[in-house]
């Protein structure tokens, strides 16, 4: 060994080279380390055996000391990173570069993705999600001083879905970029970034779409795949020419190289990875522009452009509503829809761009029902009010989606009506059931100026429950935290129980449990409303303990109606307008005063609704007789409101369906009884639309003549025969609307096996699916 070498090493030494060797290799790693130089390659620069030796000696020393760093990272990995629900915020995405190159011969694709990163606080570790990829290379390199650095290890998870990238040396605070190469499997699962196949005359071809919801980003990009790790998306994509490249942005640039084309999106605004989506396809497309300025456009199969018409008015008409609803406009440049023909759900609201299943989106004139369009004008009240509620304003985790879906879920409800006229249950049912009654209880203005304060208070942010309660208490001046808390918090909802003792209106609450097997355990702060003899005289009130009364007198004086006649006929209706989200249980007395006013049709279709709503509750849950529901079903029988028929018929249903099992002798007397129920409203509706009906007529006829053939009822079956065979022979005939084709195919499956028919059912049913190009019509057949 050279003396010099040794001097450098700025060590001492007279023993033998082999002794040397260790504290020589500590010192020079020590030394190296401090001047933050790589220890790669340390070692003895002069020639001859000996040098050669402690060479392979302090290889062998370095070699050691890298597997102790693995272990010592593994322990660490193991310690902080793996069973994590949520990813560690030392390191935070500000925007992605992401660019995709799909291969849709070989099904597979190849990306880049350069995330722009603030270190919050010096790490050796970036830690993101991934999974099913495989990583070819990762870097980071700081802003401050442009240092590139690799990473020691690249560690896949994939039972926690994520990727691990340890550093030799810890990253400073400060900015950086992270670039990681990768590649997948375009899968065919319908989440993630995968494949599905379109028709090109008779051929199957490929074409690519995205489902990212709730956390399948990963699937298609390493990403902080968190709703609250907001960042900006520039995504590039390679197509081929003829295939239509959609993102969430409108197209920033396009370069051809052959046969294949480069699509750049322009960048889009802070954003959650669940609403990144990218589809390439074959498609026409129709456009409108809304008061605002903003282009929307609707994508439909090749050839189908006129069947994207309806969906594109609904859109316009959505966002206007919507916009001037919550006081800001649409916060992005356009928003494109698009039919794709495989799809996990019916749709989805990624920023710009909602994908829906083709069956969902496309409708057609002659082939679409009344309850087809009704569907579509739902879904997409739905999907477009989640550019506010979910998109600009994000839950801040998972367990706030009901801030999403419940939200979008009661717009949906609100507005889906007017909009026509021209997704688990609890987060959307119950969710947009809370809101509601909350609703109900503030008041409309009051309710509509704090939905517009929380919009712009959190616009591009995430937000928790809590936070929505604090601003509607600001505004409104009620504590809608505490009385929120007892709905969101908790399980369930509450039955009120009503009893009227010497005039002294008794409240007492429970947990309503469909098995009967209610509990006191639960307390919810409930909002009552109540109306006595007249929606002149009202009360709202909370109640907030397990019991509560007030006496008639209370209600008298604080209304701006007549003097009250306290006499046996004084009717008293709770939950008005069913704005609140629980169920009432009458004493007996109550019930039949209640009943008479149905009868005597004092109250509003809604109440109806409410009244027979509730009893079938009870009557499920055993807390009410089976005669109890079939009296109050009785006086229903002239009723013509569509949503009050329609929960009729899903009773009728219902009953069928237990009794077939608990009491069958008696299924034959039930049938013919729900068949006299509707009698009135079927001859009123008839088979034949009537020129300026409303849409409600249409839906409501197609329903009862359905269920009127389910029940069996022959004049109903006779007539279906009819105009079933008429439309077997001229399928354009006017005699077999869509709304009341349904009836027909269930008419025709029911005698299928008769020996006076003329055509067998089954065979007519398959052939008229195989013939159709419609898919509105196959989805018929096949239901």
């Amino acid at each position: 060994m050279s003396e010099l070498w040794v001097k450098h090493c700025g060590i001492s030494h007279t023993g033998s080279f082999k002794d040397l060797g260790m504290t020589v290799l500590v010192s020079q790693v020590n030394r190296l380390r401090k001047m933050k130089k790589p220890v790669h390659g340390v070692g003895c620069a002069s020639t001859g055996d000996t040098s050669a030796a402690l060479s392979a000696y302090c290889a062998s020393a370095v070699m050691s000391h890298k597997k102790m760093e693995k272990k010592q990272q593994k322990k660490i990995m193991e310690q902080e990173f793996k069973g994590q629900t949520r990813l560690p915020k030392f390191a935070i995405p500000k925007s992605y570069n992401l660019y995709l190159q799909p291969d849709l011969f070989a099904c597979n694709f190849s990306g880049t993705v350069e995330i722009r990163l603030t270190i919050t606080e010096p790490t050796s570790f970036i830690v993101l999600n991934s999974l099913e990829l495989i990583i070819h290379e990762a870097s980071f390199t700081s802003e401050s001083n442009d240092q590139k650095c690799l990473p020691i290890d690249v560690v896949v998870d994939d039972e926690d879905e994520i990727l691990v990238l340890p550093f030799d040396e810890p990253i400073s605070v400060g900015d950086g970029v992270l670039k990681i190469e990768f590649s997948g499997s375009l899968n065919e699962h319908l989440r993630g970034f995968y494949r599905c196949t379109y028709l090109d005359g008779e051929t199957k071809k490929n074409m690519v779409a995205t489902q990212f919801e709730a956390v399948d980003a990963r699937r298609c990009f390493p990403c902080w795949d968190e709703p609250a790790l907001k960042a900006t998306f520039r995504v590039a994509i390679d197509a081929p020419v003829e295939l239509t490249a959609l993102s969430n942005m409108p197209v920033a640039d396009e370069k051809i190289h052959g046969n294949i084309k480069t699509v750049t999106f322009q960048e889009s605004p802070l954003m959650s990875t669940y609403l990144v989506a990218v589809v390439l396809g074959v498609f026409d497309h129709v456009e409108q522009t809304t008061s605002d300025g903003i282009k929307v456009r609707v994508y439909c199969p090749k050839g189908k452009r006129d069947e994207g018409k309806y969906a594109l008015s609904l859109a316009v008409k959505s966002l206007d509503l919507f916009s001037q609803y919550f006081s800001m406009g649409y916060p992005l440049p356009k928003l494109d829809m698009v039919a794709v023909p495989e799809f996990s759900g019916g749709a989805m609201e990624n920023n710009g761009l909602i994908i829906f299943r083709e069956n969902e989106l496309l409708q057609n004139d002659l082939m679409s029902s009344a309850s087809r369009k009704q569907r579509l004008a739902i879904v997409m009240a739905h999907e477009v009010a989640h550019h506010w509620f979910g998109n600009l304003v994000t839950m801040e985790w998972w367990t706030h989606l009901w801030l999403n879906e419940g939200f979008a879920t009661w717009i949906e409800v609100k507005y889906a009506r007017l909009v026509n006229e021209t997704f688990d249950d609890v987060c959307y049912k119950k969710g947009s059931s809370v809101v509601r009654m909350l609703q109900g209880y503030l008041g409309d203005a009051i309710f509509q100026k704090s939905l517009s304060a929380y919009m712009k208070r959190y616009a591009w942010g995430n937000a928790k429950t809590e936070d929505l309660w604090s601003v509607l208490s600001e505004v409104s001046g009620v504590r809608v935290n505490s009385m929120m808390d007892s709905w969101t918090k908790q399980k369930g909802y509450p039955v009120i129980s009503v009893k009227l003792k010497d005039q002294f209106l008794e409240f007492e609450q429970a947990q309503f449990l469909s098995s009967g097997q209610a509990s006191n355990d639960a307390n919810w702060i409930v909002p009552i409303t109540l109306i006595l003899g007249s929606y002149k005289r009202r009360k709202t009130f909370l109640l907030e303990t397990e019991v509560g009364r007030f006496h008639l007198s209370d209600l008298d004086q604080s209304s701006n109606g007549d003097p009250i006649s306290f006499g046996e006929d004084l009717w008293i209706k709770v939950n008005v307008e069913q704005s609140g989200f629980y169920r009432v249980k009458y004493e007996n007395k109550l019930a039949a005063r209640l009943k008479k006013a149905v009868v005597d049709n004092q109250l509003s279709a809604t109440d109806k609704f409410g009244i027979l709503d509730d009893v079938f509750a009870l009557c499920e849950s055993c807390e009410l007789p089976l005669s109890n529901l079939l009296s109050l079903m009785d006086v229903y029988r002239k009723e013509l409101d569509y949503a009050l028929l329609s929960r009729l018929m899903d009773i009728c249903y219902s009953i069928l369906e237990v009794s077939t099992d608990a009491i069958p002798g008696s299924v034959n007397d039930l049938k013919a009884f729900f068949i006299s129920l509707l009698q009135f409203s079927a001859g009123k509706l008839g088979w034949e639309s009537v020129p300026g009906e409303s849409h409600l007529d249409a839906l409501l006829r197609g329903e009862i003549l359905l269920t009127l053939a389910v029940l069996g009822h022959d004049g109903t079956i006779n007539e279906a025969m009819n105009r079933f065979e008429a439309f077997l022979n001229d399928r354009n005939t006017p005699f077999l609307s869509a709304d009341t084709r349904k009836a027909a195919y269930v008419a025709a499956m029911r005698n299928s096996n008769s020996t006076n028919t003329k055509r067998d059912g089954f065979e007519s049913l398959l052939k008229i699916y195989r013939e159709s190009d419609a898919v509105q019509e196959k989805e018929r057949v096949l239901r």
